[in-house]
């Protein structure tokens, strides 16, 4: 018996995240598909961290409803989009592709607090949005010039935002957080459950056909 059998129906993952997939994962939700539609992400001039977030989730999970909206089955699905952002004050931080990128951004935060913004963005198949956005405060400890070569010969900060991952080596920087852990990670689950459950998608049958 499938999923659609049962009425449970059908949930597409606009990201290309594997932490993302992964969270999912942990509270039940083995998304069905994974379709990242690529989009321009590139800050707009003055541009704050909040607004810049919640921007660019409704505009991937816009990009991957237009991406499956001519196939039967994909159209029928609920969207699920996110996106992190790392800030410092009203700066946006990159994501890193390069180490210098990353170094430029160690340095900045370390020894100082910072926030992280995740947006979240569940799209129905006639196009409704819901959204979150969920902030957490991340501080750093004083990072010597040792400790900033050494994690960036680990490679571990290519593509991260803010140039780092609190789920690896970089959470051994960390002195204090206040909000949810897997926001900065790169999904609430909290929010994502609920935003799931109120717009309809069976979080808890899920659970229950999880096996």
């Amino acid at each position: 018996m499938t999923r659609r059998d049962i009425g449970i129906g059908r949930l597409i993952l606009g990201s290309a995240s594997p932490r993302r997939f992964q969270l999912l994962q942990q509270i039940g939700i083995t998304p069905d598909d994974v379709i990242a539609a690529s989009i321009d992400e590139t800050p707009r001039v003055r541009e704050r961290p909040r607004v810049y977030v919640e921007r660019i989730a409704r505009e991937k999970a816009a990009a991957t409803h237009k991406a499956t909206r001519h196939d039967e089955t994909l159209a029928a699905a609920h969207i699920l989009a996110a996106d992190t952002v790392v800030a410092l004050g009203s700066r946006i931080l990159p994501k890193a592709e390069t180490a210098a990128e990353a170094a430029f951004c160690l340095r900045l935060l370390s020894g100082r607090a910072h926030r992280v913004y995740t947006s979240v963005v569940v799209m129905l198949p006639d196009s409704r949005q819901s959204q979150r956005l969920v902030e957490a405060r991340v501080r750093f400890k004083r990072l010597s010039g040792t400790e900033i070569d050494a994690y960036l010969a680990s490679g571990e900060w290519s593509g991260k935002a803010g140039g780092y991952a609190i789920q690896g080596i970089a959470g051994a920087f960390v002195t204090k957080i206040i909000g949810s852990y897997s926001a900065i990670v790169g999904l609430p689950l909290y929010e994502t459950a609920s935003l799931l459950e109120g717009t309809g998608f069976p979080v808890h049958l899920r659970w229950m056909h999880s096996g």
